[in-house]
C-alpha cells in the first residue's frame, strides 16, 4: 500500500506557521512516543530554525517504557529538552513549565539585562495531525482552551492562549508533508492515526501491524486475543487476522469471516493500548 495523505489546507498552514515562528521565541513540537522520529515533520526543524525547542513524547503510556528512556536520550543529545507526557491523563505535563523555563533561560537573561522584566515566553505548538496538540493545551492550562476531536486536522485555524503572565502559547494545525520518502514511515503513521482512515486499505494495514507484533513483540497476539499461536515470523499474517476474526465472533451473513471488522478492532486495539505498550522505531534506525 502507499501512504500518502496531504490534504489542501496543509500547504497553507505551513505557510502560515512560517509567518508566525516570527513572532516566537520557542517552538513546542509533540510527536507520538509509539514513533517519535517518523511523526516528527521535518518541515518544523526549518521552521523553527534559530528557536528555542521543547519536545515533548505525547502518548508514552501506550509506548514501551524501555524505548521512551531512549529516545527522551536521543532527542536531548540533539539539543532538545524532552518530556514524556500523556496529555489525556495529565501524566508529566507539570514538568513542562520547568523545562519551558530551563530552554529560555538564555532569552530571559537576556532580557533581564535589557531591562525587560515583564515579556512572557511566546512559543509555537507545533505538530502532526492527531499527536495531541489541543488535548496538551487544555490539559497545560487547566481549562478547555482549544477543540480537540480524534480525527487528524480537527485544528484548522490559529489561536493564542495566554496561560500565565509568563507563557502564551500559539496553537497550529496539524500538517504532514507531501511525500514521504521512505513508506515505513507512512506505514508507521497509518498505524498510529495520522493518515485519515478513509484512504486507507483497513486489511492491508491490519496485516501490517500483525507482521510488526510478530516480530517485535512476539507473543502480545496469543495474549489478547487467545489465538492458537502465531508460530513465529514465517507464520501467515492474514491466517492471524483470520483467527482474530473467528475469535472475535466477526462474520458476514451465512458464517463468512468478516476481515474487516476483525482489521477495524485489531487497528483499534492497537492504538488504544489494549495490545500494550508498543513502539514501532528504534533510535538506532535514526543515527
Amino acid at each position: 500500500m502507499n501512504y500518502q495523505w496531504y490534504p489542501g489546507h496543509m500547504t497553507k498552514a505551513k505557510r502560515m506557521m512560517q509567518e508566525d515562528a516570527r513572532l516566537v521565541d520557542l517552538i513546542i513540537e509533540l510527536v507520538d512516543a509509539r514513533a517519535p522520529a517518523s511523526s516528527r515533520n521535518p518541515d518544523i526543524d526549518q521552521i523553527g530554525k534559530g528557536k528555542f525547542r521543547v519536545l515533548l513524547l505525547n502518548k508514552s503510556d501506550l509506548a514501551d517504557a524501555k524505548y521512551n528512556a531512549l529516545w527522551k536520550e536521543f532527542y536531548e543529545k540533539k539539543g532538545f529538552f524532552v518530556q514524556e507526557i500523556n496529555a489525556r491523563s495529565g501524566a508529566g505535563i507539570k514538568g513542562i513549565m520547568p523545562l519551558i523555563q530551563e530552554a529560555c533561560h538564555e532569552k530571559t537573561q537576556r532580557d533581564k539585562r535589557r531591562g525587560i522584566v515583564s515579556r512572557p515566553v511566546r512559543a509555537m505548538v507545533a505538530g502532526i495531525p492527531n499527536v495531541g496538540k489541543s488535548t496538551f493545551i487544555n490539559s497545560f492550562a487547566g481549562k478547555a482552551c482549544t477543540r480537540t476531536g480524534n480525527k487528524p486536522g480537527v485544528t484548522k485555524g490559529k489561536q493564542w492562549i495566554k496561560l500565565n503572565k509568563n507563557l502564551e502559547l500559539l496553537d497550529t494545525p496539524g500538517i504532514l508533508w507531501p511525500k514521504f520518502e521512505d513508506q515505513r514511515v507512512g506505514e508507521r503513521l497509518a498505524m498510529i492515526g495520522t493518515i485519515n482512515d478513509e484512504i486507507l486499505q483497513t486489511e492491508e494495514l491490519a496485516v501490517a501491524v500483525i507482521a510488526y507484533l510478530q516480530k517485535a513483540y512476539a507473543g502480545k497476539l496469543k495474549e489478547r486475543y487467545n489465538i492458537c499461536g502465531e508460530g513465529g515470523v514465517d507464520y501467515n499474517a492474514y491466517r492471524i487476522l483470520e483467527e482474530i476474526a473467528v475469535g472475535r465472533r466477526c462474520f458476514q451473513k451465512g458464517e463468512t469471516v468478516d476481515l474487516l471488522r476483525a482489521s477495524k478492532l485489531l487497528i483499534d486495539d492497537f492504538r488504544s493500548g489494549k495490545i500494550g505498550r508498543i513502539t514501532l522505531e528504534h533510535p538506532e534506525e535514526w543515527q
